[in-house]
């Protein structure tokens, strides 16, 4: 009989929520041909059809369901064996894969870094950005072991602990009649334009929540792809928007200050977190490692967020 393999039950469990090979491959980060090979070899193993092709899609068969069912449960018991197989389970040792938003890490995590290098050699950390919808796709699908990003992350399979709130601050052109406030209030944005990223992001909905309160207007014709576009875009006198603290402390302050920064009133903020599956439970790496994270921020940003 055909040897059942993990990578099989893991690919199949992930195709079995898609419901699309193209989907499903991208969030496991393989080619097309590579999964339907490992899903075919499991089909084979298990001597039945797991599967049915339609136009609009795919569907489970009867046998596929549970099928599906019994993948789930070994891969969280995997997980588990794994998070408790090592002698310490709250070692900050070995390789964690760490998704992060690049509206977050890039401005944080070089100084959080340097520290954790010194304080924990044995760690090594395996970081790749993505937008927010992205890394949560890619953490369900196994990619990523935690996340670094805004809160709130509104799924029941995911849990997560808070870092910081961050300050969020109006940016506009310099020559903008509202640069020169020390604060702006929520109805001096009346009939303003506004510019955002586009909507995988969570400061997407702030910035939308942000036009519906004010009357201003969302240029849906123009969507940011970075914090760095956001400004550029805002300095041409294409419209205003919202910056994070933390941006806006190494990119604005430090750089070339080409936009004018003001601070809204009554303030806004955002969140930000460590999140991880469930499925994991509260593995004590993981606390361990935001009660750092949290500690650095204490030294290194106490001006610019709130614990």
């Amino acid at each position: 009989m055909p040897e059942i393999t993990l990578r099989q039950l893991r690919y199949f469990a992930v195709l079995s929520n898609a419901l699309q090979y193209r989907s499903a491959a991208r969030q496991l980060g393989i080619s097309q041909p590579s999964l339907s090979l490992q899903i075919a070899a499991l089909e084979k193993a298990l001597d039945t059809r797991l599967i049915e092709r339609r136009r609009n899609g795919l569907i489970l068969t009867p046998a596929g369901r549970d099928t599906a069912a019994q993948a789930e449960r070994i891969l969280q018991d995997v997980e588990r064996l794994s998070q408790t197989a090592g002698a310490s389970g709250d070692a900050l040792e070995g390789t964690l894969r760490l998704g992060s938003s690049p509206t977050i890490g890039p401005y944080l995590l070089p100084r959080v870094l340097r520290r954790l290098h010194q304080s924990f050699p044995d760690l090594k950390l395996v970081i790749r950005d993505a937008p927010p919808r992205e890394l949560t796709e890619d953490l369900l699908a196994g990619r990523h072991d935690l996340i670094l990003t805004q809160l709130p992350v509104p799924r029941d399979d995911i849990r997560h602990t808070f870092l910081f709130r961050e300050p969020l601050s109006l940016a506009v052109a310099r020559d903008h009649p509202l640069a020169g406030r020390k604060r702006v209030k929520t109805a001096d944005l009346d009939g303003e334009n506004l510019l955002s990223l586009n909507p995988s992001y969570t400061l997407s909905r702030q910035v939308s929540q942000l036009c519906a309160a004010s009357g201003a207007n969302l240029r849906e014709d123009f969507e940011g792809t970075s914090l760095d576009a956001l400004r550029q875009m805002v300095s041409l006198g294409m419209g205003a928007t919202l910056l994070p603290a933390l941006y806006v402390e190494s990119e604005v302050k430090r750089g070339e200050g080409d936009v004018a920064v003001v601070p809204m009133q009554p303030l806004l903020y955002r969140q930000a977190g460590l999140a991880w599956r469930r499925s994991s439970g509260s593995p004590p790496a993981f606390l361990k490692l935001a009660d750092f994270i949290r500690s650095v921020i204490e030294q290194e940003f106490a001006n610019q967020v709130i614990l």
